[in-house]
């Protein structure tokens, strides 16, 4: 690479966990990061679930070159055996951070499209030694083209949730009855969104950590309001590990969740659906019928939440060579650690710059992007990406390859995560949806305060 070249910033895409824990490895590498966020602040998309907690305490969501960034702004770190809601996740840490890199982050600045200069996908001629165009646009609709010399994209998967239907499409009906479905965990102490769903009929759509929340806190608005009622919806059957590892779960916070939507299922505040794949969506007098493929109908619902997984935005990618898994999404090399037929978070192996190398040298998808369509990610597993990204772009071969991380297991490893049309987690809140993540949305309790040290999320 030109000298140049190599001066010219490293473009990292989306202020949150992964994305700025990216830039203080790169500014620990003496390597140019900028951030480009298209939010308002840090850590946008897990401001989005602040009030769910996640299932990693402190000690496993705060990265080692972050944390010798913060430390000379006088940054106290929390409790580390204490659990972090999204919201103060954001406030105390993430936030933090982005401000201890000042100018280096911009936010309302949205990425449209990237490129080699002068060469597009299909051209060979001097690619490699191309720098890259990085096209944007600013809130205020200001179009603008920075030139970067690598570029890693950690902007996640929260802004694409999959739709309920059976085949990984919109159903029909299912845009018409928009305004009685949501592909989020609601926030039930919100009095106003309480409203929609106390007294009523909730159809749950989804096996992973986040249809567990919403199955847990269904449960507890049940309790305080009679007629609150649950019918969850799988496109498989109910088996022994449909509710995770229960107390087996290294992961303890993540256990007691599937334990705490048993206990809804048991209880009778909620009823499974079993083997259930939405075909249609129907209005009836202000309330939704779901119409399975074999014909079923279930309802009328007054409401539906939809937690079917999330997905990657690749538009931006068009004019990149990039080598993707066709299942998931996801780096060809990682594809085969992240299989959710097969592999739960405690499987997966730490990796880094080798798994997440594409045939356009210097792009890397990071975070929860990096694993396309696949739940189950872990915070730590992010920090050491880009660890191990930032040394390969600093030259430093042997840092890059070496394994600095050690995961725990859980109790639900080694087999048959989810269906295969069932993914994220709620990066994000990832199982169908969350089948284990652990830097994503996760569990709350309702009409309390969270409490810090109380296990419950991601």
């Amino acid at each position: 690479m030109n000298e140049p070249t190599a001066a010219l910033p490293t473009v990292v895409i989306g202020a949150g966990p992964v994305g700025l824990a990216a830039a203080a490895h790169l500014l620990a590498r003496e390597q140019n990061p900028l951030v480009l966020e298209a939010g308002p602040g840090a850590g946008t998309a897990v401001r989005e679930w602040s009030h769910v907690r996640l299932f990693s305490p402190w000690a496993e969501v705060v990265d080692p070159a972050a944390e010798k960034l913060l430390a000379p702004t006088g940054w106290i770190r929390p409790d580390d055996a204490s659990y972090p809601t999204g919201g103060e996740w954001a406030e105390l840490y993430l936030q933090p951070l982005a401000d201890a890199l000042g100018e280096r982050v911009r936010y309302g600045t949205r990425v449209t499209g990237i490129s080699r200069s002068g060469r597009d996908r299909v051209v060979d001629a001097d690619r490699e030694e191309q720098p890259f165009t990085v096209h944007l646009v600013t809130s205020g609709g200001h179009e603008e083209r920075l030139t970067a010399r690598a570029v890693i994209d950690a902007s996640g998967t929260w802004a694409i949730p999959s739709p309920l239907g059976g085949d990984g499409l919109p159903a029909p009906g299912e845009r018409a009855a928009a305004d009685r479905i949501t592909y989020r965990i609601p926030d039930l102490n919100d009095p106003v969104v309480q409203a929609r769903y106390a007294g009523k009929r909730t159809a749950v759509i989804g096996s992973g950590a986040s249809a567990f929340t919403a199955l847990a806190q269904l449960a507890g608005l049940a309790k305080e309001h009679p007629g609150t009622h649950a019918s969850w919806i799988l496109r498989r059957g109910v088996g022994e590990s449909t509710f995770g590892g229960g107390e087996a779960d290294q992961l303890p916070a993540r256990g007691a969740l599937g334990l705490r939507a048993k206990a809804a299922v048991e209880d009778g505040y909620a009823a499974a659906v079993t083997g259930f794949r939405t075909a249609s969506v129907e209005e009836a007098d202000g309330q939704v019928v779901l119409v399975a493929e074999d014909s079923r109908r279930l309802g009328p619902v007054d409401q539906v939440i939809a937690l079917t997984g999330l997905r990657p935005d690749l538009s931006f990618h068009d004019e990149l060579r990039l080598g993707l898994d066709e299942r998931l999404q996801a780096p060809v090399e990682l594809a085969p650690l992240i299989d959710p037929n097969v592999h739960s978070c405690g499987t997966v192996y730490p990796h880094g710059a080798k798994e997440l190398a594409h045939p356009e040298k210097n792009v890397y998808l990071v975070g929860m992007k990096s694993y396309g369509r696949a739940p189950t990610f872990l915070a730590m597993t992010g920090f050491e990406q880009v660890r191990s990204i930032a040394a390969a772009l600093a030259g430093d071969r042997e840092a890059a390859e070496r394994v600095e991380l050690t995961l725990p297991e859980t109790g639900v490893c080694g087999g048959a995560g989810i269906d295969v049309p069932e993914a994220d987690v709620a990066q994000n809140a990832g199982g169908d949806e969350g089948g284990g993540c652990c830097s994503a949305p996760a569990t709350v309790e309702i009409g309390q305060a969270p409490a810090p040290a109380s296990p419950g999320g991601c």
